[in-house]
């Protein structure tokens, strides 16, 4: 995979004054629970409150003792605490409760470009980037180094970048982020470079920023018996004019479109 010029991921307050599939989770990575949703309670020494509903359109739930409790758009942690303090309130002493999400709601984002299985993917439970991308069948061998999640935010699309070489090759899990409901991801396919000659394999490999002459020749399976190495010749458009660069060094970078022409030594 080639690395591109850096992308900024912009995160903009996604969810505020925005539907209730927008976010799935905080900004501390929680998961945020919403209509669909099947969360269960457990009340510890009050089997009579144990209890596990789904949350209704509106957000809300019915719990026993304390009747309709909206928990649209809070984390589990965020409604544990609600209810341990509403139980608290009245009904129980120093109540020990326990809430989980026994079965998420149908979320669904749409996955294209350069991955092995495009399409629409299920989304269970909070899910990264990458984790979608493995639900894809991975990245394909054209992958580029740029990716977009196209995100509705209220009556907006919204556009954040992900730099796939920070984020593959340099570990920038910041760029790893949550996938939302509803969104499209697209993953860029690689520029193009050829090489021709004495090499093993002539053809198009791809090619982007820090890639070299030397690269693209190993992605050739290397010179022939016969190459004339220190001869090597870069074609490359600049706008209607060929330009020949002759006798080039090996970590010469190369440019989309670039042709690498290997010759054949006559000594």
């Amino acid at each position: 995979m080639r690395r591109g010029l850096q992308a900024v991921v912009v995160l903009l307050a996604l969810c505020l004054g925005s539907r209730v599939t927008c976010a799935a989770t905080n900004p501390d990575g929680e998961y945020l629970v919403g209509p669909g949703d099947v969360i269960s309670i457990i009340v510890y020494d009050n089997d009579d409150l144990k209890t596990k509903v789904r949350v209704a359109s509106n957000g809300s739930i019915v719990v026993p003792l304390l009747g309709s409790v909206n928990v649209n758009k809070l984390s589990i942690s965020a409604i544990t605490d609600k209810l341990t303090k509403m139980f608290a309130a009245g009904y129980i002493v120093n109540p020990q409760v326990n809430v989980f999400v026994d079965e998420f709601r149908s979320r669904k984002a749409v996955v294209l470009g350069n991955v092995r299985n495009p399409g629409i993917i299920e989304l269970s439970g909070p899910t990264t980037f990458l984790e979608l991308v493995s639900k894809a069948g991975g990245f394909d061998k054209d992958a580029g180094d740029t990716a977009t999640i196209k995100r509705r935010v209220g009556d907006k699309d919204t556009v954040i970048a992900i730099n796939l070489g920070s984020l593959i090759k340099g570990g920038d899990l910041g760029q790893n982020i949550q996938i939302n409901d509803e969104d499209t991801v697209y993953v860029s396919g690689a520029g193009k470079c050829y090489v021709t000659g004495e090499v093993d394999t002539p053809g198009t490999y791809p090619c982007g920023e820090g890639t070299t002459v030397l690269k693209i020749v190993a992605l050739a399976r290397g010179f022939t018996g016969k190459a004339a190495k220190s001869s090597v010749s870069i074609v490359r458009m600049e706008g209607d004019q060929k330009n020949v660069i002759k006798d080039v060094s090996l970590d010469t970078p190369v440019i989309e479109n670039d042709v690498i022409v290997v010759p054949e030594s006559f000594f």
